[in-house]
């Protein structure tokens, strides 16, 4: 589990002295990244040489501390130094409290993980709590299960989370009830406090749809708030934030009246400085936090920054160890959980799924393409894990699990055409061996030659997307792992396709899952959305291949999630249906108004081993 000690590594450009309480900010300007961690001292001498400074004279020196973290997912420990967990992590926070420092999160920590899979981020309450973190600002991540879980654990936390730039359009507040600002009397010291997030952080959300909320422009919001609180008499004024270094980089630019920013979405560890504002971001998964010791000094703040890394040699909290422990020993029980009843049995047998088109592939490839509103969804077999048929009946998370065991980032890359059919004839390019590459898909149709030369199998004039026939030289919005994304299982042409987004942002495929069961339990009306955001997963306004399929459902049926059929997305050729593919061909090119018919027996769903 979670085991590592505590190294800190000052800021390059300060001195090892006592007198570096004084050294200004403007001092660090050739600062870009993180001094080099220092090697790990004897567990005896951890105390009195990491920690000496902070009983002696950090209390007397400085007006104000503040830790920073962001972006925590695993609450174990990993295997490489700096390793993070939890446990270590609470040690490392409770070593500064004599300081009474203030304990600042920039999002990110419900998901995603194994563990979130099954807690739904639950397991973060204690954790955070126990942490006594102060103030936090929403990551993306927070949204993955739903705005109303997200409110309901709000309840639970014993913290202010902040959100001032997006409004929900349902309530007129901030999106998830999220506070705009905030001034808070910490050491004699007026703090003011903002969290702002991107534009490109609405088009992550996994639950929320962008035309169901408002949002204003980070810069403009925080020139609005940095006025009000100077106005109400902050000396300080921090904007926490979940957005990407050059979005960062630009409020630091043009938004006037602030004195420092915290932020998350980056999980690389980093502090710079734009223009008189400072940015940090503190690394993520418990592997680092930042100690910021501020001075008020001769009319303006000077700052010192220390990188805390959370390494092997430092104990373990015993009572977040045990929150650890309890959640990952009632994951059994957990997994009980009744994710949905469904109507038909999945097949997830190897020998399906990776020889033919599966109503399981079909299931997960629907949630991929209504997740990501893409344009085709694809995903190779050996992602369905499970190796066995789930009978009709309770489909609980113990299915999910099974079917879905690993962390799969789901990415929407830009496609031409071309590769598309190039990764087509990848997928069935081992056939019939049982591959993992053979694809499953939503949003596009194709056949195959069985018999024909490998890379030669697809008949273009077979493959369709979105009920059009592909087009060579079109740009397709393609929905895949980030196993395939970068290449694997033979797909080396999708690799250098550009991404809509990037895997620190992007839905996990079993997360996408769920919410896909959650979305259409809410639609039936068989459960109730407080918060009015009915999970965006299933577009109504799209023509939706899983609302279609519950549709027509009487009511004595709407309990019951309707598992696609095998809807012929993908086709042997049949020698009959070649020749009648070479005719039509002749027909459309002379230009005639009658086309050849076709037999009965021409082509067969690929089901048909």
């Amino acid at each position: 589990m979670l085991l590592r000690l505590l190294s800190c590594a000052c800021v390059q450009g300060f001195q090892a002295q006592e007198s570096r309480i004084l050294h200004c900010a403007r001092e660090m300007e050739a600062f870009e990244e993180e001094a080099p961690t220092l090697g790990p001292p004897q567990p005896a001498s951890l105390d009195e040489e990491l920690f000496r400074k902070t009983r002696s004279g950090d209390m007397d020196s400085y007006d104000l501390t503040i830790l920073h973290f962001n972006d925590v997912y695993d609450v174990d420990s990993h295997t490489e130094e700096p390793v993070g967990g939890a446990a270590r992590f609470a040690t490392a926070v409770k070593k500064f409290s004599i300081l009474n420092p203030l304990l600042i999160f920039s999002g990110d920590c419900l998901n995603p993980s194994v563990l979130s899979t099954v807690t739904k981020g639950k397991h973060m309450i204690p954790i955070l709590n126990e942490l006594g973190v102060h103030f936090a600002v929403f990551g993306n991540h927070e949204f993955d299960f739903g705005v109303d879980i997200l409110e309901e654990y709000m309840k639970q936390m014993h913290f202010t989370w902040f959100l001032s730039n997006v409004h929900d359009r349902f309530t007129s507040e901030p999106l998830g009830h999220g506070t705009v600002k905030k001034i808070v009397n910490w050491n004699n010291l007026k703090i003011g406090l903002m969290g702002l997030v991107e534009e490109d952080w609405l088009d992550t959300l996994a639950t929320v749809n962008k035309s169901n909320v408002n949002y204003k422009d980070y810069v403009e919001a925080a020139n609005e708030l940095a006025v009000e609180l100077r106005e109400e008499g902050a000396d300080l004024v921090i904007a926490m934030t979940h957005m990407k270094w050059g979005n960062d980089t630009r409020l630091a630019q043009r938004a006037e009246g602030l004195d420092l920013i915290l932020g998350g979405h980056d999980h690389e560890y980093g502090i710079r400085r734009v223009n008189e504002t400072w940015i940090v971001k503190s690394g993520s998964d418990f592997k680092n936090l930042t100690k910021i010791n501020i001075r008020l000094f001769d009319a303006s703040f000077q700052y010192v920054f220390e990188k805390v890394d959370v390494v092997s040699y430092l104990e373990e909290d015993s009572y977040i160890k045990a929150i650890v422990r309890d959640f990952t020993q009632n994951i059994q029980y957990m997994l009980e959980e009744v994710l949905c009843p469904i109507d038909m049995e999945l097949d997830g047998r190897e020998i399906t799924v990776r020889r033919c088109e599966s109503n399981l592939g079909n299931l997960v490839t629907n949630a991929m393409l209504e997740a990501t509103h893409a344009e085709v969804a694809l995903l190779n077999s050996g992602t369905l894990r499970s190796d066995r048929i789930h009978p009709p009946g309770k489909f609980t998370l113990h299915d999910l699990v099974a079917i879905l065991p690993i962390v799969d980032p789901v990415l929407v890359i830009r496609v031409t055409g071309a590769q598309l059919l190039e990764a087509l004839e990848n997928g069935v390019y081992k056939y019939p061996a049982l591959d993992g590459r053979f694809p499953q898909v939503a949003g596009i149709e194709f056949g195959f030659d069985p018999d024909a030369e490998p890379g030669h199998r697809v008949i273009r004039d077979t493959v369709k997307v979105q009920g059009q026939y592909l087009w060579k030289k079109k740009v397709y919005l393609l929905a895949t792992k980030e196993y395939i994304a970068n290449g694997k299982d033979g797909y080396s042409m999708l690799k250098s396709c550009p991404r809509m987004f990037d895997t620190e942002t992007a839905q996990v495929l079993s997360t996408v899952v769920m919410n896909h069961f959650e979305s259409i339990k809410i639609l039936q009306g068989k459960k109730k959305c407080v918060s009015g955001h009915r999970m965006s997963l299933i577009m109504t306004t799209n023509k939706s291949p899983s609302l279609t399929a519950f549709e027509g459902e009487s009511d004595e049926q709407s309990g019951i999630i309707a598992v696609p059929g095998i809807e012929g997305r993908i086709c042997h050729i049949s020698p009959d249906m070649k020749e009648h593919l070479r005719q039509l061909r002749t027909a459309r090119k002379q230009g005639l108004r009658t086309f050849p018919s076709i037999s009965d027996n021409a082509f067969e769903t690929s089901d048909s081993d």
